[in-house]
């Protein structure tokens, strides 16, 4: 991983995964920051401070929306666009929707829609059962319940104690739906995955091991686990500025 700090500027789009919200980036983008980027963390619909606008008429495109829509309005070009756990599904969408709009992808421990599958239909028969009666039980299928934070990898008491306050049901629906691609898993831009490895993260080992398997995609490991962007947050800001350079 290289260290030098970029030529000038950069332009950075953080896309949180499920049940975490802009305010997972609150560190990394103080530290990409304070070396004078440029950062944009926003919240998927119905998550986090937008919250209140959860439904049952969410869907993946509404979160590739959420994106593209921020990109088209803040006019954002040569952004590196980094999506974290499911928001890799979601950045995955937006760069096969705007991809001049985009100078690379950073999938940090992030899922990959194989074949436009939807979350619950690319899980195993019994964990994708398990998700769908959890919500049931939980809200009338309209969202699951967020698990304790330890689940993402973290030990520290401060950090659980923090994510725990702030983590938000995940809509159903977007898990259900299915993320139509018209173009390759990438769509021919410069890839980089980053695989949090203490410890890793089973859930996105397929995912891992297809971004290992990409002779064009550059393939990293961080410290940390499934929330290093939490735990260990200068390894990941270093990592971005060195993409960026």
């Amino acid at each position: 991983m290289g260290t030098a700090p970029p030529a000038g500027p950069t332009t950075f789009l953080l896309v949180h995964g499920a049940f975490h919200g802009g305010w997972c980036w609150s560190e990394v983008r103080r530290l990409l920051e304070a070396n004078g980027h440029r950062t944009y963390a926003p919240s998927q619909t119905g998550l986090a401070d937008r919250k209140h606008l959860l439904s049952r008429d969410i869907d993946m495109n509404t979160f590739v929306l959420d994106v593209v829509n921020l990109m088209e309005s803040e006019d954002l070009r040569d952004v590196i666009l980094v999506g974290h756990s499911f928001g890799g599904r979601t950045i995955t969408g937006v760069a096969d929707r705007v991809p001049e709009r985009i100078a690379q992808l950073v999938f940090l421990d992030g899922g990959l829609p194989f074949g436009g599958l939807s979350r619950l239909d690319a899980m195993a028969p019994q964990a994708r059962a398990a998700r769908i009666a959890s919500a049931e039980q939980f809200s009338g299928g309209l969202s699951i319940p967020p698990p304790p934070a330890e689940n993402f990898g973290l030990s520290d008491p401060e950090h659980i104690a923090w994510v725990n306050r702030r983590l938000t049901p995940q809509p159903l629906s977007v898990e259900a739906s299915p993320l139509a691609l018209k173009n390759d898993i990438g769509n021919g831009l410069p890839c980089t995955y980053a695989q949090f490895t203490e410890p890793v993260f089973p859930g996105v080992e397929p995912s891992a091991a297809y971004a290992r398997s990409r002779a064009d995609w550059n393939f990293v490991g961080l410290p940390g686990g499934h929330d290093g962007i939490i735990s260990d947050p200068r390894p990941v800001a270093t990592l971005l500025e060195s993409l960026a350079a």
